[in-house]
């Protein structure tokens, strides 16, 4: 009975147990992902207890020995993502013959150091050895630390690949754990051809992590060449807008930007509202500072090169609201999150999609409401038509103001209907508010030589932007010249009376006006004079001889349009319904062939008709890195000053052997000139210096100085090494592990027995010399000549 009752006992402690991790486990903590005691300690004692969205996310994956691309902003967790999952596979330092396990590649110099410290303290209960590989340190320090057998290298790409063109014994084969922490950061710096090099020297079986805020196409090119069947973590950006923001639609012309601005700052937007402005490059930023300025508005700003101080202090003044009016780039905008933002202004319309969702989902978040303007030119009517497909959105143009002023209220009804239905409406401002604000802006300008110093700059950069900022489709472009004629945006008209609508479309009515008789013929008939009829008869003369040709062209390019829409719709046809398509094709008086020369009876084409269906339903589009998720979450953000926009227009080279042109990551030129980049930008040769050799043969006279033993043979100390006892362990399997310790290269004071031997046999030796001749002796002794005693002063 008593041994029963053990049993039932046992098995309850048991199953409270289990229930015990099970509810560990579900709650989401790091104790649910199975950690070593060691890395545990280290985790509790940085004082994390639960993990963040990204490390949830990616450190089941990166244990599971997966890779991993993960997309998230910056304080997000990203650097413990990582680094705990590394700790726990390594977990203990192996001996001289294990090699470096795992590299951490940073953008810079700073980040290397901070991801030191942090790796620091959340590997303290481990005894696994971190060396730390950034320019601007003796490469014989780091001679010194490489020669400890470490097992974690945190380096930047210039200084990790001066120290693989150096060391000739360094080898980078048994990484087994790769992470290219900021990627886009280490692709925009120029470092590509770097990290492709970095990948040849690594081993095929290694694991590899890649931690961006944003994926641009090049740095999802390497993805593709560097990872194997990587699993994408996105949590930097919702693909869809909230229903909470509301999108308004200016069409205006590119003069007339500034003064829509200021009227939007100053009358629409309330005083207690934050606003963030988008605008193209760096010297917008300033011009619409110091536009502002002299309106008495004091906004922050923040661009690409800007000083990390200067920008960290204007975003905090922002986010304390202390200024209302942040102007930003794309570049700058990346990492800012602003928790209460009303407004987005869109200054220059953005040439992607994704760009505008990236911009635009800074507002209405966590419930609030929001509104996001967008000035938009006739230019960037195709990247609207663009927008609204990716959205799935309809688009109309605002009635005009003829049709408004014989029934407001019928149409204002009809349009709010059609806003409450999600569908968008563009339109025009007010043209005496646009001509008001422009004779502000106008003497501003006059007033103010810093604005006018700055006018020139920014029409200059505009002009290179618009060079390389992305296309259109060819479809939004043709959709764009179909489009209406838009009135005046609804938004306005409940601020306007009926009168002013009147006065706007008699305005309106007055510029659309195109008269059928010329000049000439018009003063002809309301002249009496013979002068005037001589006119007037002269032109009927001309037009009598002319109007058959002129009939005639006008003929003709309306029928040439006419089949170039005809075309158009053909292929749209085929596009939508290939097979169908060549058989409806008529006869006509064109040169084009009736029909197809394939027999859709019996012609099997290569693509199935089921094509995108079937790669909707795909497993691989599910979850996989190849799917339509990896072109989703590609973002490439234009640069903001004008070298790089220039790098951007130079994106692409000639290649003589390929005879095409090829594009180039992150638009610098691959050269074979031997030179390595460095995180400042500056370039070194990469070929040898010899520094490396130096040291070594300075280390190997001093290890071999310190002594030898009874058999003659070099006598090292357990606590001194050199570059033969670290970087050629490999070599030697089954020795001793010896130690080291820094500065073993300084030659010790101690003496050996051999040093004792040699001093002793030279004393020896003097001495005799002095028994042999005593007048020598004599001569320096105490009474010799030049003695103190008994010597006679000159």
């Amino acid at each position: 009975m008593s041994n029963e009752a053990a049993l039932i006992v046992s098995s309850v402690t048991e199953l409270k147990r289990k229930e015990k991790q099970q509810k560990k486990a579900k709650s989401g903590g790091f104790e649910s992902l199975g950690l070593s005691l060691n890395v545990f300690r280290g985790v509790k004692r940085k004082g994390y207890k639960v993990p963040t969205p990204i490390q949830r996310k990616t450190m089941p994956l990166i244990l599971s020995g997966s890779d991993v691309v993960a997309m998230a902003r910056t304080g997000s967790g990203k650097t413990a993502a990582f680094l705990v999952p590394m700790f726990e596979k390594l977990r203990n330092h192996l001996d001289e013959s294990g090699g470096v396990r795992a590299l951490i590649l940073s953008p810079t110099r700073d980040l290397a150091l901070q991801t030191l410290k942090f790796a620091q303290e959340l590997g303290r209960y481990t005894d696994l050895r971190i060396s730390l590989l950034v320019g601007g340190d003796s490469m014989e320090s780091q001679f010194e630390e490489l020669a400890q057998n470490p097992d974690i290298i945190i380096a930047t790409p210039g200084r990790l690949m001066h120290h693989l063109s150096e060391v000739e014994d360094m080898s980078l084969r048994s990484v087994e754990y790769v992470v290219f922490d900021e990627a886009d950061c280490i692709f925009s710096m120029g470092f590509a051809e770097q990290l492709h090099q970095i990948l040849s020297h690594l081993n095929d079986n290694r694991q590899t992590l890649l931690f961006s805020a944003t994926l641009p196409s090049a740095l999802a090119e390497f993805a593709k060449a560097g990872l194997r069947d990587p699993q994408l973590v996105r949590l930097d950006l919702e693909t869809k807008i909230s229903n909470d923001l509301k999108l308004v639609f200016f069409t205006l012309r590119q003069e007339e930007k500034n003064a829509a601005l200021l009227y939007l700052i100053e009358e629409m937007i309330k005083s207690d509202e934050q606003t963030l402005v988008f605008v193209s490059t760096k010297y917008h930023v300033e011009f619409l500072s110091v536009l502002c300025q002299e309106r008495g508005i004091y906004p922050s700003v923040c661009y690409g090169d800007m000083d990390q101080d200067a920008r960290k202090m204007h975003v905090s003044k922002f986010r304390a609201r202390k200024t209302m009016l942040l102007i930003v780039t794309d570049v700058a905008a990346r990492g800012i999150d602003i928790p209460l933002l009303d407004n987005v202004i869109n200054w220059d319309f953005p040439p992607r999609p994704k760009l505008f969702v990236h911009r635009v989902g800074r507002a209405a978040r966590a419930g609030r409401t929001g509104t996001a303007f967008s000035f938009v030119t006739s230019e960037d009517m195709p990247h609207v038509l663009d927008l609204h497909l990716f959205l799935s959105k309809p688009i109309r143009a605002a009635p005009t103001e003829e049709e408004v002023s014989h029934d407001v209220n019928n149409l204002m009804s009809k349009i709010d209907q059609a806003i409450a239905n999600g569908e968008t409406v563009y339109g025009r401002f007010p043209q005496t508010i646009i001509d008001s604000y422009a004779d502000v802006v106008r003497l501003l300008l006059e007033s103010s030589t810093e604005l006018h110093s700055l006018e020139r700059p920014c029409a200059k950069a505009f002009r290179l932007y618009y060079k390389t900022k992305a296309k259109p489709s060819k479809e939004s472009v043709r959709r764009a010249k179909k489009l209406p004629r838009d009135g005046l945006h609804p938004i306005f008209i409940s601020l306007l009376g009926r009168s002013e609508i009147a006065a706007l479309a008699i305005h309106e009515h007055i510029q659309a006006y195109r008269p059928k008789q010329t000049i000439l013929e018009a003063e002809g008939e309301a002249a009496k004079s013979k002068h005037g009829k001589e006119d007037l008869r002269a032109m009927k003369r001309k037009r009598e001889v002319h109007d058959d040709i002129i009939n005639k062209e006008r003929q003709k390019r309306s029928r040439e349009r006419a089949e170039k829409d005809k075309m158009n719709d053909e292929m749209d046809d085929e596009i939508e319904n290939p097979r169908t398509a060549g058989s409806e094709k008529k006869v006509s008086g064109s040169k084009r062939k009736a029909k197809s020369f394939k027999d859709e009876e019996y012609f099997i084409s290569s693509v199935p008709t089921n094509q995108h269906f079937e790669a909707g339903l795909s497993e691989k589009g599910h979850g996989g890195f190849e799917s339509n998720r990896l072109d989703a979450a590609v973002l490439d953000l234009a640069a903001d000053d004008s070298s790089g926009l220039q790098k951007q227009k130079t994106s692409y080279h000639w290649d003589k052997r390929s005879k095409k042109y090829i594009k180039l990551n992150s638009g610098d030129r691959v050269t074979a000139s031997g030179k390595v980049k460095t995180e400042s930008g500056a370039k070194v040769k990469a070929n040898k210096t010899g520094i490396y050799k130096r040291w070594k043969e300075r280390s190997h006279n001093t290890i071999s100085s310190r002594g030898t033993s009874r058999d003659g043979s070099a006598e090292e100390p357990a606590n001194i090494t050199g570059a033969r006892g670290r970087m050629d362990s490999r070599r030697f399997k089954g020795g001793k592990q010896r130690q080291s310790i820094p500065n073993a290269h300084v030659r010790s004071e101690l003496k050996n027995n051999d040093q004792v031997r040699k001093e002793r046999q030279k004393k020896a030796t003097k001495l005799q010399q002095l028994k042999s001749n005593p007048k020598r002796g004599k001569k320096f002794g105490k009474g010799g000549k030049n003695g103190k005693r008994g010597g006679k002063s000159r």
